[in-house]
């Protein structure tokens, strides 16, 4: 096992070292929603622990990740080891990924394998730009995607026909907390409903 100063900035990929880059304001702020819309079910539910950035998550197979969110049920809190070193050692439940210029290709392909491959059941990836998020849902030790969602503008929805706007999902469905559902605008807009 490789040994790296937690106190750098970077991640770990296949024996690897990346840096990891001060995120843009729109990833902070879409990370700070999502952060907001999920903690707060867990917290008042006691169901479990949710985090950013900021810790060092140490995967079985030897990868070093820094997930932008996280969700660590309180049946999986063994893998949160140390609070003052800032580690988890283990695999969280569920992992969101917001894209950044210099991550996103990583983020869909390689550390989204990576997931895949130590168990994490749920994976988002969003892209703030688009305003779309990517859901994976672990089975049978493969992830199949479980839906595109778009957060859509006023304008963007009259464009569409009836069948089309019929189809538009509002809310996404968080697996691992029982379906609990959080509205997609919540996510992107500047304020939470």
């Amino acid at each position: 096992m490789l040994a790296y100063d937690i106190r750098d900035d970077y991640e770990v990929i296949e024996g690897e070292k990346f840096m990891a880059p001060s995120a843009d304001t729109w990833h902070n702020n879409t990370m700070g929603k999502l952060f907001l819309s999920i903690g707060m079910h867990v917290a008042t539910n006691k169901l479990g622990l949710v985090f950013t950035d900021s810790l060092d998550v140490h995967f079985p197979d030897g990868n070093l990740f820094k997930p932008d969110f996280m969700f660590i049920s309180a049946e999986n809190s063994k893998i949160v080891l140390d609070n003052k070193h800032s580690t988890i050692h283990g695999v969280p439940d569920m992992v969101a990924e917001i894209f950044s210029r210099s991550t996103m290709k990583r983020d869909m392909t390689i550390k989204k394998d990576i997931y895949e491959r130590n168990g994490v059941k749920e994976y988002w990836i969003i892209n703030p730009w688009s305003e779309s998020i990517e859901v994976y849902l672990l089975r049978n030790g493969k992830y199949e995607l479980e839906g595109v969602y778009q957060n859509y503008s006023e304008e963007e929805l009259n464009e569409l026909t009836e069948e089309e706007r019929a189809e538009v999902k509002f809310e996404i469905p968080v697996t691992v907390l029982d379906g609990f559902k959080i509205k997609i605008k919540n996510i992107f807009g500047w304020f939470i409903e």
